[in-house]
C-alpha cells in the first residue's frame, strides 16, 4: 500500500542516502553479519537499477575486527578498540565489495569524521569526490574514522546517525534512511505490546522528542534521540527522512516504491541553499550570541536579520567573519551565521539601536550583526535535541 506523500517522495529521491547502524550489522555475538550485508548489496543494486544513486553511511568496523581477530568480547580500553576498528574497516569494506561485485558494482571507501566537514575548502572537496565516486556508478561507503575518534567507539551508537544526516545535507539529498533495529519510532517503549509505530511525523516537536526517552530512567531507547535528531537536520534543510527496520530484507525497495515501511518525517517544503546547509550545521562555530525573543522572532519567523539592539550576551571568542551561534537566553541554539563585528564591537554596541553604532564605535560599517543572507535557521521548535527537534546548546560554542 501507498500513500500519495511517500509516493512523491520516492519518486523525487533519485539520490538516498542510506545510514546502517550496528545493531543492523552485527548478531547476538557482536560479530559481523555478512548474510546482512549480502542483502543489503541486492537491495542496493534493485534501487541503482531504477536509475537512482546511493550513498551509504555505515557502522561494523568494530564487530568485523573481531570476527577477523577470533575475538568474542568487545574490548574495553579505548586503544584496543580503535586497533580492533582498524583492522575491521578492511573487513567491512570487503564485505561491501563481494556484496555489491556479485551485482556488478562496487564500492569506494571513504573515513570521515563530523570535523572534517567544518572546513569549508574540505567540506567542498569531500562534497565533490563523492559526486565523481557517484557519477563513476560506485556507492560511497561512509564510516566514521574510529582510529581517531572516540566518540563513536565508546557508545553503542556513536555519532554515525549525525555524520549521515551531515553527509545528506552535504550532498542536498533529499532522502536519507536511518536502518536501526526497531521498525521506527513509537507512541511509547516499543517493548510495550500496545505500542503504536508511527507512520508519518510532519514536524519534529517537543511531544516528537520526548518519544526517544524512556520516561522513568531517561535512557535512549535503541539510539532514536540521536536518530530524531538526525531527522531535524535533514528536515530543517528540506530533505526527508525514514527510520526503519535494518533487517527487513525488502525494506530499501518499500520505502523507494512509496509504501508506508518505517517512520517518514516530513521536510520542510523549501530546500536551504547549499552555503546555508554548511553554514547551519557543518561550519565551527566560534562563539554564541544570545538574543531577546523578539529578536529570536524577527530572524525564525520573519527571515529578518540580526541587529544590535535584540543582543543581550555574547560568549567565545571571535573576529568579524566567523561563524557564530545564535541562541536564546536559556542557551537553546535556533540559527548560526556569519558575524560582521568582532566580539569586542559587539560587546560595546550589545542592546543599542544601529543608528547609536557610529556614536559608540566611531564607525557604522554594517546595520546588521548578523545578516540574513549569512544567516541559517537550524531550528523553529521549541525544544528538542540539538540541531534535531528544537533549539539547545550549541557543542560548538567555547564557554568563558
Amino acid at each position: 500500500m501507498t500513500d500519495s506523500l511517500r509516493t512523491e517522495i520516492a519518486a523525487s529521491a533519485r539520490l538516498i542516502v542510506v545510514k546502517v547502524g550496528t545493531r543492523v550489522l552485527t548478531g547476538a555475538d557482536g560479530l559481523l553479519d555478512t548474510a546482512r550485508i549480502e542483502s543489503l548489496g541486492r537491495q542496493f543494486d534493485a534501487i541503482l537499477s531504477q536509475g537512482r544513486q546511493v550513498v551509504l553511511v555505515s557502522s561494523g568496523a568494530v564487530g568485523a575486527g573481531m570476527g577477523r581477530m577470533g575475538l568474542t568480547q568487545r574490548p574495553q580500553e579505548l586503544a584496543h578498540l580503535q586497533a580492533v576498528a582498524a583492522i575491521g574497516q578492511s573487513c567491512l569494506i570487503e564485505a561491501y565489495e563481494r556484496a555489491l561485485r556479485a551485482q556488478g558494482r562496487h564500492a569506494a571507501q571513504v573515513l570521515l569524521v563530523a570535523d572534517d566537514l567544518k572546513d569549508r575548502a574540505r567540506y567542498l572537496n569531500i562534497r565533490n569526490t563523492l559526486r565523481a565516486l557517484l557519477d563513476y556508478g560506485a556507492i560511497p561507503i561512509i564510516n566514521e574514522n574510529d582510529t581517531v575518534s572516540v566518540e563513536e567507539l565508546r557508545t553503542s551508537f556513536g555519532d554515525n546517525d549525525r555524520l549521515a544526516a551531515l553527509v545528506a545535507t552535504l550532498l542536498g539529498a533529499p532522502l536519507l534512511v536511518l536502518l536501526s533495529d526497531v521498525e521506527g519510532l513509537f507512541d511509547r517503549h516499543p517493548s510495550d505490546p500496545t505500542a503504536t509505530r508511527l507512520t508519518t511525523v510532519p514536524r519534529i516537536d517537543a511531544a516528537v522528542a520526548a518519544l526517544a526517552s524512556d520516561r522513568l530512567g531517561g535512557l535512549s531507547k535503541g539510539g532514536m534521540a540521536s536518530k530524531i535528531a538526525a531527522a531535524g537536520i535533514v528536515t530543517e534543510a528540506g530533505g526527508h527522512c525514514v527510520i526503519a527496520s535494518g533487517r527487513d530484507d525488502h525494506v530499501l525497495e518499500q520505502i523507494c516504491r512509496g509504501e508506508p515501511a518505517g517512520t517518514l518525517f516530513v521536510g520542510r517544503e523549501t530546500t536551504m541553499p547549499a552555503w546555508k546547509r554548511w553554514l547551519g550545521w557543518s561550519a565551527d562555530a566560534r562563539g554564541r550570541v544570545i538574543v531577546d525573543a523578539g529578536a529570536r522572532e524577527a530572524v525564525v519567523a520573519k527571515g529578518r536579520s540580526l541587529l544590535a539592539a535584540g543582543v543581550t550576551a555574547i560568549e567565545g571568542s571571535f573576529a568579524t567573519g566567523d561563524v557564530v551561534s545564535l541562541a536564546t537566553a536559556d542557551g537553546r541554539v535556533f540559527a548560526r551565521g556569519l558575524v560582521n563585528y568582532s566580539l569586542d564591537e559587539l560587546r560595546r554596541i550589545a542592546g543599542i539601536k544601529t543608528e547609536q553604532i557610529a556614536a559608540v564605535l566611531g564607525y557604522c560599517p554594517y546595520e546588521e550583526v548578523v545578516h540574513r543572507d549569512n544567516l541559517a535557521v537550524i531550528s523553529r521548535g521549541d525544544t528538542g535535541p540539538e540541531n534535531g527537534g528544537g533549539p539547545t546548546r550549541d557543542p560548538d560554542a567555547p564557554t568563558t
